[in-house]
């Protein structure tokens, strides 16, 4: 792994005393992050609140033979780190053997020096604030606005290390800017919400203004909307419709899924799943991705995986202990809850591969049909083992190819299989929302869906 030199090489320095107190015959692990996250929320023309929180600490993880233990600490003093070893230990002590609890070897990693910026430390508190007042204010402008629920700035800073007796370890810093804003719009008596937001590596890199206008459109054309008819139509998914669409699709192509059995694509590996143009990729080592870094939760390099290529379905996401059931290589998608947890698996930034027109396309070949900006109930009426997909939904009427009477109160109704099978055009328009990973959104359009209302 790359050299680390600053906070990395620090808190790395911090892991390395870990690893070093193994003993023979076991294998040590030592994750360790520091981050600081600032929040300014406003309202009102004035700050509602700004917090800075920091949180600092390491895990552990312990291989005695074919057991595993796990154990953390958020002091990274000497005697509280040697604690949360033999804590490690004892949990290993009593955890079921499992021939597939190995640690990674280390491997050559390429660096994301984009991930960090230098000028990142020199945006003053003054100038978040300012931030957050800019977006409340601009989101309040404009007919039927009634208000603004929440405007909010948000950055965060961090260093990632590890280091484990395989000789892998290494570090890396990464930073992240967001405005989110939620418009209130009304008319008639009834009332309607929508989000709005921009993502930078730097504060000066965030468009408030395009933030506030996108909530504002958004709620604001959904005002007077009605249950549609019942009818099976094309459907036109906005960027944040896709990206929820993205969220049930990883939880199927996570390779500890597949192995249990709890994936409707368990079996399926080679299948034709979508149309032949079609492609699904991971990527881990886009610069501007909101997940991006140059390795995984236990230091596997990141990279790019497809998932789906011309509409076939070619492999899952696997970390070093799925993938060693499976006999093959980790795809660098070992993930944590920060150093709390040990790794699981997860996406990093999950996309289609765009197409190469723009929204407004695939309006016109969707003739009449349903655009769908807001899906509701996506946890509990989208199901990745069984495929089955009905959520709410909320948008406007596509009528000769433009928008026409907006909608509420529907139900968009299928399966995954048949959805994906039914994607008959991708949009241009790819964005990373920094939110359940790293969905990339796009406008997609699908045939054969069905759409509830009256």
């Amino acid at each position: 792994m790359s050299a680390c030199e600053g906070p990395e090489a620090e808190l790395l320095a911090v892991l390395d005393r870990v690893v070093e107190r193994a003993r023979g015959g076991e294998a040590v692990e030592a994750y360790g992050v520091d981050e600081t996250e600032t929040t300014v929320k406003a309202y009102g023309g004035e700050v509602e609140s700004l917090s800075s929180a920091r949180t600092r600490g390491a895990g552990v993880r312990v291989l005695d033979g074919s057991r595993v233990g796990y154990a953390y600490t958020a002091d990274l003093g000497d005697e509280a780190l040697a604690e949360a070893l033999d804590d490690a230990r004892a949990n290993a002590s009593v955890a079921t053997p499992d021939e597939a609890n190995v640690l990674p070897a280390p491997e050559p990693v390429e660096g994301l020096p984009g991930l960090y910026d230098d000028d990142f430390a020199a945006a003053a508190p003054q100038d978040k604030v300012d931030l957050a007042l800019a977006l409340e204010a601009a989101a309040r402008q404009g007919k039927r606005v009634k208000g603004v629920d929440s405007a909010q700035y948000a950055d965060s800073v961090a260093t990632v290390a590890v280091s484990s007796t395989t000789g892998l370890r290494g570090g890396y810093r990464r930073c992240d800017a967001f405005v989110l804003v939620e418009v209130l719009a009304e008319h008639d008596g009834q009332t309607t919400s929508a989000y709005g937001l921009d993502f930078a590596r730097l504060p000066g890199g965030l468009d408030v203004e395009a933030a506030a206008e996108e909530a504002r459109t958004r709620a604001t054309r959904l005002l007077g909307g009605r249950k549609p008819a019942s009818a099976k139509l094309p459907i036109v998914l906005d960027p944040f419709a896709t990206a929820s669409l993205l969220g049930v699709l990883a939880a199927a192509l996570n390779a500890e899924a597949v192995q249990k059995g709890r994936s409707l694509f368990t079996g399926r590996l080679g299948e034709r799943v979508g149309p032949d143009w079609l492609t699904l990729v991971d990527d881990g080592r886009l610069e501007h991705g909101p997940a991006s870094a140059p390795w995984d939760g236990e230091g596997v390099p990141s990279g790019r995986t497809a998932l789906v290529e011309a509409g076939v379905l070619t492999g899952w996401l696997h970390n070093t202990y799925s993938a060693t059931r499976d006999g093959t290589r980790s795809t660098g998608n070992a993930s944590r809850a920060g150093f709390k947890s040990p790794p699981g698996v997860s996406p990093t930034n999950l996309f289609f591969v765009p197409g190469d027109e723009p929204p407004e396309a695939l309006l016109r070949r969707a003739g009449t049909g349903f655009y769908c900006q807001q899906v509701l109930g996506v946890h509990s009426g989208a199901n990745p083992v069984t495929g089955d997909f009905s959520v709410g939904a909320a948008g406007l009427m596509v009528r000769d190819g433009a928008f026409a009477e907006p909608v509420r109160e529907a139900t968009i109704a299928g399966t995954l299989p048949d959805m994906l099978a039914g994607i008959a055009a991708l949009g241009s328009d790819l964005r990373f929302l920094p939110f359940g990973g790293g969905m990339g959104g796009l406008t997609l359009l699908l045939e054969g869906m069905t759409l509830g209302g009256a």
